[in-house]
């Protein structure tokens, strides 16, 4: 019975604490993300069609095939890559939404080395 008592306030407590996921809410739009390289901040604007990213970054606009493996999760393909580099697809995954912006964490398919970013909607 103490173990029951001792387990109700630690689920009331994990109970609370839900990360938003409405990921679906993201697969279309126009967004942004901003990052430090260098000390310099760098944004990269993108618009999201289902299956389709366009990307600009410092004037130059790329083309990315999506396949979502599920509602949080997609895998980008450059269309066009330049170099060796750019043939590696990315591994994205949603951990976490508000109402306009997500939290991700994104890395090479196959790497173990991940980084995070925040993206927020511009239109």
């Amino acid at each position: 019975m103490k173990k029951i008592l001792f387990l109700f306030p630690v689920l009331t407590l994990v109970s609370c604490y839900n990360t938003e996921h409405n990921c679906k809410d993201f697969k279309t739009g126009k967004f942004k993300f901003e990052t430090e390289v260098n000390g310099v901040k760098k944004t990269t604007y993108f618009e999201r069609k289902d299956d389709i990213e366009i990307e600009t970054f410092e004037g130059k606009t790329d083309t990315a095939t999506i396949r979502w493996v599920s509602d949080c999760e997609y895998v980008l393909q450059k269309m066009h890559p330049k170099n060796m580099a750019e043939e590696k697809a990315i591994s994205m995954k949603i951990l976490n939404t508000s109402k306009d912006s997500y939290t991700f964490e994104f890395g090479l398919v196959g790497s173990e080395e991940k980084q995070r970013g925040t993206v927020h909607r511009v239109d």
